[in-house]
């Protein structure tokens, strides 16, 4: 196959497609689009640059993404939704990017947004006493004692949380689509504007498993005290409330009265599904241990 200087196939060389055996005269394969291998990708300074430009672009798009995710609610969905795929990473990885970091900041905070040990199920919890029937029900099934049961418990929850997590993202979709079903969107546009919400709500859990770190840093209660742990609560309804006003009037172009209203309502969706995801968190766990 003639190459030029540059190491880059002549336009009127004829060349075989290793990917679908179609003879080709043009620089890409018209049938799958490959191109032919160039002398100057196997050189070192070929693949550094090979590499170069994989990674800034890869960076450059998660970048991109995370920041009009938080600068601009709504935006990423409507960008999809109209075709725009190349510029940014999409719903189902930006989700997925956001929830490894925020199960790594937990890790590294010892935060418990998702991962509740059973000792907080039993206490703390809205649903501690129908806990407390359950697990005493299952530790006589199982014949063993809730302190040997609670570490083997623990380290499930906190396995099932990060594996589970997407199907929190999915079960919002209801909402959005019965509260703008007069837009006549297809079920696919409520999935991304869910995916995108939660993978904003994930960032912002970073923060909030951060600042009782930080308090027990400098000294004070951390994750034990009730009245940082409402204050941090009420502070992610608002933020969630503020990204929901934004985004439903960029995605679904809802305005007036009515967005304020819509907005209140999956804010309060978006809460009870948060609780309800760390019941059901308990429930399977429970029974799969």
């Amino acid at each position: 196959m003639p190459l030029n200087r540059d190491g880059a196939m002549t336009v009127t060389a004829p060349w075989t497609c290793p990917t679908c055996s179609t003879t080709v005269s043009t620089p890409y394969c018209p049938q799958c689009g490959e191109r032919p291998l160039r002398a100057s990708e196997l050189t070192l300074r070929g693949i550094l640059s090979q590499l170069t430009q994989a990674f800034t672009s890869i960076d450059g798009r998660l970048i991109r993404s995370f920041r009009y995710l938080i600068s601009r609610p709504g935006f990423l969905t409507v960008a999809h939704l109209q075709g725009q795929r190349k510029a940014y990473v999409g719903p189902l990885p930006l989700f997925l990017i956001a929830n490894a970091l925020f199960f790594a900041a937990e890790s590294l905070t010892g935060g418990r947004v998702f991962t509740t040990p059973i000792g907080s199920h039993l206490h703390t919890q809205p649903w501690s006493p129908i806990a407390e029937s359950l697990v005493s029900h299952r530790l006589a099934a199982i014949q063993t004692t809730l302190d040997a049961y609670a570490p083997v418990f623990d380290r499930a929850v906190a396995r099932n949380a990060r594996s589970l997590i997407v199907f929190m993202a999915l079960s919002f979709v209801a909402a959005p689509a019965i509260a703008f079903y007069r837009n006549r969107m297809p079920l696919g546009a409520h999935v991304f504007f869910s995916l995108h919400l939660y993978a904003f709500l994930l960032l912002l859990f970073c923060i909030a498993t951060a600042v009782p770190a930080l308090d027990l840093w400098f000294g004070g209660a951390g994750f034990a005290s009730d009245g940082l742990d409402h204050l941090i609560s009420t502070a992610l309804l608002l933020a969630c409330g503020a990204y929901l006003y934004v985004a439903t009037e960029r995605a679904y172009g809802v305005t007036g009265m009515n967005r304020l209203f819509k907005v209140v309502a999956l804010t309060v969706a978006v809460a009870s599904i948060v609780l309800g995801y760390r019941f059901v968190l308990l429930l399977i766990t429970l029974y799969t241990t």
